[in-house]
Order: structure tokens, then C-alpha cells, then sequence
């Protein structure tokens, strides 16, 4: 029912939606003298704040229309070369002649399953493009997949892998992010205990919960503290009817993305209140890059239930890939078969969402493979998002992947020198915080993020939690109502940022005035 209600209220708010965009349009007509008076761009600012706040995010689209290979500006296109129900494979071909293009490495960026589009890492492929023919793994919504194209669960996912190596014959380097580290290593295995001559030339993962023992954090220890069942009764909801995926049951995006939020929503309140005053003194470009970021990060999609169960017991609570037990198909995976693939793991300093020494932990998982062929990266600074996208991404992690493939790429020679990144490189944040909101977007702790927030009594004050902890510490402590005090807290915390911003509004339009220059 809850997937029912979440429609209702999309559906219910339509036209103050409607009326807001309206409204905003009206007060940012030039010709409407009002457009020029404080009253008018706090309308205005207000309206858009609000019409954002209670949109319908679909799939964002990838956007790179051009990169640089030899100095020079070449157009990119998208190609999809392998399509199955659930997933594309998608190239970036560029615009360059075969011959040179044939010098530069196969990567495939094996894109989360985890709630994002694949174009959350739209600034990793815009990375890899000048040195690297690159490909992605484009999952899709389980909201829009009819029941008749069968059902996805983590062994579906491994054999999609299997097909996707497949394809490249051998000739691709693998770059999985997060979640897909697992099935990953899984299919490889299998691949390796087979003899497949089309193993990948190299796997980079980056971020990987494959052994969650190791510095369990908040996500592992929520799998661990309730059952499976819990998850199957609380977070499994039904595809509404109107859908192409009606009558499929799906773990829903915006359950994913209210969880996320609701234990940051001091700060995602602050990044709002940021954009609402970067509209009403006309700071476009803090607004932009707020809008761009909030506009992908926002868009989610929904997984099918069985794969989510199934992640989340055999990764999280059975721990069965480092454990030697994990079965796919009636057939254990040897993660030990993997004796000719290079691997190279990255994790952040400051990822709470997957712990330090996770991801290290496929070196431990694979000895059969030399010691020479492993590698392991360290980022200091930086947390789960940092990892895969970014200016220490660009300027450190990446340039550090580009050389660890070329080592083992014929076609290509090793890069001589790595670039040295600079604390200065990266841009500070708007009204001098320390923190952008990336930082803090994919995380369960305010580990990122040192500065004090001026926001955080303010938000007290109407109800919301300021803190990590706070969210649900509160709806916890009523006894026996756990489940149900927690549901509320996720669906009334929306309403109560639209009413702190139409609050915000009134309080800047009839307000006392300040010497704001406004």
C-alpha cells in the first residue's frame, strides 16, 4: 500500500505543482515589473523550490556530447551493442577514426544496481573518454518492465555479467563500482574455474562490500540487526497499476532515496535554503550546479524484490562469497579459481557505506593470483561518493585506474608519470562551507563534513532531526512501535521541508527587512 500512497500523493499535489511553475513563471517574466522587487524574486525563488521538491524524476540522460583525444574536440554518440530486459550495454563511441581509436583500452564501468540511474556516474565515463573506448552497464526500472520479461535475482545478474564478458571476447578491463563487486567477482570466478578464455584483462574495484565483517558500518549492521524477513515485510511494495510493471514486486526507489536523505536531511535542508538564496539574489551558477546535481540525484528506480532479498542476504547477513559458500545455480563460487586477472581495489578513507578493508579484501579472497598482479589504493579524504566521482577521482583515482590497465594492455604503453593532485585544485564550497553536498549525499554520517551548520537548531525547531542519528532515534524510542514510527518519519519528512521553505518564503517577503542589499 505504501507504493500506493506515494502515486496518491504525486498525484494529489499535481496542480499546487502546476500552480507553483505558473506562479514562477509569472514573477520571472522580465515584463512583469514585480519580477525586480524582493517580493517578486522571493516568490518566484520560493515556487521553484517547491516545484522541484515535489517533482516526478525520471531517467536522466547521460548528456556527453563531446570529448578530447589528442588535444582535439571530438563528438561522442551513444551506442547500445548488447541489450537484455533488465540491462544495456552502452558505448560511447567517439569520433575518432578505427586506427586511433584501436589504441586506446576497452573499460567497462559496471554501473550500481542500487537505486541511482548508471548516469550518476555520467563524470566517471566523461573521465575514462579521452584514453579509453568506454562502455557502461545502463540498468533499468523494474517499474518499467512487464512481468512477462521474467524475474532478475542476483544469479541473473551474475549470468548477465557472464553474457556481457561474452561479448568482448577477452578484450575489455572491467572498472565495477560498489554494489556489482560481488556478482563481479562471482562471474569471473565461475569464468576462471571454466577455463573461459574471455575473462576480462583486468577487474578494478572500487568501494566493494564483498566481506562486510571487516568494519561493519551503519548499512551492515541494519542487515545484520533484522531478518530477512523484516526486509521482505517493510521495504517490498507492488508496482501500482498505470505502470508497464504492474504487479511486480520491487524494493521502490524513493524508499532508498528517502533513507538517504532522512539521515542527512539537516544538510540536503541547508543545500535547499542555499538554492532558495542563491535564486533570490541571482547567484545562477551556485543554482545550476544545485539543480544539476539534485536533478540526478534525485531520479531513482525501483529494483525487483527478488534481487534485493537475495543481495541482501547472501552479501549482508550470510556473508557467503568470503565465507566459500556462495552458490549460484546449484553451483559454488571459488573465488580461489581466479589465478590470471589482475586486481586492483580502491576504497575511501571516509566511506561509511562500505568499510575500510571490504573491498581490500579480494586480495585475501583470491590466493591463486600472485602477488604481483594485486594492487590497492587507499584514497585519503574522501568517502563513498569520492571514490568514483569528483576532482581527487579525476585528478588522483583515475589517472592511477588509466595506468593499471595500460600495464596490462598490449595496445597501449604505460603512462610514465602520475599526475600529482593539489588540495587546491578543489573548488571551495558556496557561503564558505567545507562540505559540497555531494560529499554528504551518500552517506550515513557527517563524517564528510567538519563545518558547524547554522541550520541545525532551526530545523530542530520544526520537527526535523539534525543529525545522522536523529532521524530515527526518535521514532525508535516509542516502545512497540518501531516499524511503523519509522515509516511516518519518512513520509512526513518531505512535507515538513515544503512547509519550512513556504515558511522561508513568507519570512522573506513580509519580513523584517536586513541590509542584505536585496
Amino acid at each position: 500500500m505504501l507504493y500506493h500512497w506515494y502515486e496518491l500523493s504525486h498525484a494529489a499535489v499535481r496542480p499546487a505543482r502546476a500552480a507553483a511553475g505558473n506562479t514562477q513563471a509569472f514573477f520571472e517574466n522580465p515584463f512583469n515589473p514585480l519580477a525586480h522587487t524582493s517580493m517578486g524574486r522571493h516568490a518566484a525563488a520560493a515556487c521553484e523550490v517547491f516545484e522541484r521538491t515535489t517533482r516526478r524524476y525520471g531517467r536522466p540522460s547521460f548528456g556527453i556530447e563531446s570529448t578530447r583525444v589528442d588535444g582535439e574536440r571530438v563528438p561522442v554518440c551513444e551506442e547500445v551493442v548488447w541489450q537484455r530486459p533488465f540491462c544495456r550495454l552502452v558505448r560511447f563511441r567517439r569520433g575518432i577514426d578505427s586506427e586511433r581509436a584501436g589504441r586506446d583500452p576497452r573499460i567497462l564501468i559496471v554501473a550500481p544496481m542500487s537505486g541511482h540511474y548508471a548516469t550518476l556516474l555520467r563524470g566517471t565515463v566523461e573521465r575514462f573518454l579521452p584514453d579509453h573506448d568506454v562502455y557502461i552497464t545502463d540498468w533499468q526500472d523494474a517499474r518499467t518492465i512487464p512481468l512477462a520479461a521474467g524475474r532478475f535475482d542476483l544469479d541473473s545478474y551474475i549470468d548477465y555479467m557472464i553474457e556481457m564478458l561474452h561479448h568482448f571476447g577477452g578484450d575489455v578491463h572491467v572498472f565495477a563500482v560498489c554494489q556489482p563487486a560481488v556478482p563481479v567477482m562471482a562471474a569471473i570466478s565461475l569464468m576462471e574455474e571454466d577455463g573461459d578464455p574471455c575473462v576480462p584483462a583486468t577487474l578494478t574495484l572500487a568501494g566493494g562490500p564483498l566481506d562486510t565483517r571487516i568494519n561493519p558500518t551503519a548499512v551492515n549492521e541494519l542487515a545484520e540487526e533484522k531478518s530477512i524477513d523484516w526486509f521482505a515485510h517493510n521495504v517490498i511494495e507492488v508496482v501500482p497499476w498505470t505502470n508497464l510493471g504492474y504487479g511486480r514486486a520491487v524494493y521502490p526507489g524513493f524508499l532508498q532515496l528517502t533513507g538517504f536523505m532522512t539521515m542527512n536531511l539537516d544538510r540536503h535542508m541547508t543545500a535547499h535554503k542555499d538554492l532558495f538564496l542563491h535564486l533570490v539574489h541571482g547567484d545562477c551558477d551556485s543554482a545550476g550546479k544545485h539543480r544539476a546535481f539534485y536533478d540526478e540525484y534525485i531520479s531513482v528506480m525501483d529494483l525487483t524484490a527478488e534481487f534485493y532479498l537475495q543481495t541482501i542476504d547472501t552479501v549482508f547477513i550470510r556473508h557467503d562469497l568470503p565465507k566459500g559458500v556462495m552458490m549460484h545455480r546449484g553451483r559454488r563460487v571459488d573465488t580461489s579459481a581466479i589465478c590470471r586477472i589482475p586486481i586492483m581495489t580502491i576504497e575511501g578513507e571516509h566511506d561509511d557505506i562500505t568499510g575500510l578493508g571490504q573491498c581490500r579484501a579480494a586480495h585475501a579472497m583470491t590466493p591463486s593470483l600472485p602477488n604481483h598482479l594485486k594492487s590497492h589504493y587507499e584514497v585519503k579524504g574522501v568517502g563513498h561518493y569520492g571514490i568514483f566521482n569528483g576532482s581527487k577521482f579525476r585528478n588522483e583515482i583515475a589517472p592511477r585506474i588509466t595506468q593499471f590497465v595500460r600495464a596490462y594492455d598490449s595496445r597501449a604503453a604505460l603512462i610514465a608519470e602520475m599526475p600529482v593532485y593539489a588540495e587546491a585544485v578543489a573548488k571551495p564550497a558556496a557561503h564558505g562551507s567545507d562540505c559540497e553536498i555531494s560529499d554528504v549525499a551518500f552517506t550515513f554520517s557527517p563524517a564528510n563534513d567538519a563545518s558547524p551548520d547554522p541550520m541545525s537548531a532551526r530545523l530542530k525547531a520544526h520537527g526535523l532531526p539534525a543529525g545522522s542519528h536523529d532521524a530515527y532515534s526518535a521514532a525508535n524510542n516509542e516502545a512497540g512501535q518501531e516499524d511503523e514510527s519509522m515509516s511516518s518519519a519518512m513520509l512526513l519528512a518531505p512535507f515538513r521541508m515544503w512547509a519550512l521553505a513556504s515558511q522561508m518564503m513568507i519570512e522573506g517577503v513580509f519580513g523584517p527587512r536586513r541590509n542584505s542589499g536585496v
